[in-house]
């Protein structure tokens, strides 16, 4: 009998049933959840005479619709009035229920997958879901996460369980020594290029690699963040002494004995050195450079040395495709990728919005303003951390300041123009480098145009004025 894949522990540490057809039923350690996935399901805990099965094992934030900018005037002034009341239903129902809840312009408040984490809520070898597809972001801590439809929060709420088959097991190996300037969301965007946004379909993918290991807690949660992206089910990475530094201290943490108790557990999730994969990819990351989405789905990449593609150089269905893509971006075969002039840049999101990140893109405005130099003047810029804490902490080591004197917006925090359903959305033709996780028609606002990207890169085209190497910044 072969080993098992970390995958496969967790899933067999938490199964409760499995039935004829192959269906079962996984105990649920953690259930984070908004204001955006939620009404619904509470609403039917309530016609079904239902209370949360276990509200201490549920976390409460308010981060899709919250407005960046103006949180101290509290929920009633949020303009938009769907927002609104959704932010005001997320409230009422977690009192109701009693469950944690951070509040928008609590400073332990932003997005949810910043602040699990944060928190010292995610940790190795939990299952973890909420409604919400980039859970997979928690995977970085060796634990199962996954995104859940909204009957499927009703679910949990109601059984702290949740109906599901099992995944198959993926391997993704990142091996080498990446040149300055390439860093986790370069890995991702690599890994997405190669494999398609439909290559992890029907699999968990766990990372594997001494370029894995040498990634940061918060450079792994981007690339488990972006797993989604490659169709996959939820992204894993085995913990090690950096995920445990991390956690530990943290308001959730294990304390005192139960530190070592829950340690030694913890340290029982890896993949057995004999363990089967269904399948197996290597990604060698010296050989990669910065990269950026050219067209409107996460694989259509494009090192930042390379041109936009020709639609003749594919099968003729994605040619079609492609030439739909090049027209909805206002782009041209064979042009260099680097030629396309932007009008907004975003940092923030859930997939890089943390302090690692914010320090990143700082350090680039840092040498812009050391050069003389500023946000272009004809694009607007707009930096939002992940979360309060953040925030604070950001602006304790001055990084506020560096931005603004650069000519970037700071603001609050929240999941802002990831997603378009909050006040911050590009204008129809507007084209955005953007360090967010989906570059779909539409995704930014209608019309927008995204253009994916790490922090740093982002930077560079904010000071540029157009899509840029961030290593002629380095």
């Amino acid at each position: 009998m072969s080993g098992k894949t970390l995958y496969d522990k967790i899933w067999d540490a938490h199964l409760v049933s499995t039935d004829a057809n192959g269906e079962s039923v996984l105990y649920i350690d953690l259930h984070l959840i908004h204001e955006v996935t939620t009404p619904q399901a509470f609403a039917g805990l309530k016609a079904a005479h239902r209370r949360v099965r276990r509200p201490d094992r549920t976390l409460a934030v308010a981060d899709h619709n919250v407005p960046t900018e103006g949180q101290a005037l509290g929920v009633g002034a949020v303009a938009d009035e769907e927002a609104r009341l959704q932010l005001q239903t997320l409230e009422r129902n977690v009192s109701l229920h009693g469950i944690e809840f951070f509040p928008m312009g609590d400073p332990r408040n932003g997005i949810v997958h910043v602040v699990g984490p944060e928190q010292g809520r995610t940790q190795p070898g939990m299952t973890v879901v909420c409604g919400d597809s980039h859970t997979s972001t928690h995977g970085a801590f060796g634990a199962l996460a996954q995104g859940i439809g909204t009957s499927e929060v009703e679910h949990v709420l109601a059984t702290q369980t949740l109906r599901q088959q099992k995944s198959k097991n993926m391997r993704v190996s990142f091996v080498g020594q990446p040149q300055p300037g390439v860093g986790a969301k370069d890995f991702a965007l690599a890994m997405i290029g190669r494999i398609g946004t439909a290559g992890g379909t029907g699999q968990v993918i766990e990372y594997a690699g001494e370029a894995v290991r040498a990634l940061s807690m918060e450079a792994r949660m981007t690339l488990c963040n972006m797993t989604i992206e490659g169709g996959a089910r939820g992204g894993l990475i085995a913990p090690d002494e950096a995920t445990y530094a991390y956690i530990m201290g943290r308001p959730a943490a294990p304390k005192g004995g139960a530190w070592a108790m829950a340690l030694s557990y913890w340290k029982s999730f890896f993949s057995d050195a004999d363990a089967k994969f269904d399948r197996e990819i290597e990604i060698d990351v010296s050989t990669l450079t910065p990269m950026v989405t050219w067209g409107t789905s996460p694989e259509d990449v494009v090192a930042i040395d390379g041109v936009v593609p020709d639609p003749a150089s594919f099968d003729d269905a994605k040619a079609i495709q492609v030439r739909r893509m090049l027209d909805y971006m206002g782009l041209e075969a064979g042009q260099p990728i680097q030629s396309a002039k932007i009008d907004r840049v975003f940092i923030g999101s859930c997939t890089n919005s943390r302090i690692e990140d914010l320090r990143a893109a700082a350090a680039i405005a840092r040498k812009a303003i050391d050069a003389g130099r500023k946000v272009a003047d004809h694009v607007n810029a707009m930096v939002v951390p992940g979360s309060g804490l953040v925030k604070d902490q950001a602006e304790s080591e001055g990084l506020d300041e560096v931005f603004r004197a650069a000519g970037f917006d700071w603001r609050e925090p929240g999941c802002s123009m990831c997603l378009g359903m909050n006040p911050d959305r590009l204008a129809p033709g507007e084209r955005c480098a953007s360090t967010s996780n989906r570059n779909f028609e539409g995704r930014q606002g209608r019309g927008g145009r995204t253009h994916l990207m790490s922090p740093e890169m982002a930077a560079a085209a904010a000071i540029a004025g157009h899509i840029a190497d961030v290593r002629d910044f380095l």
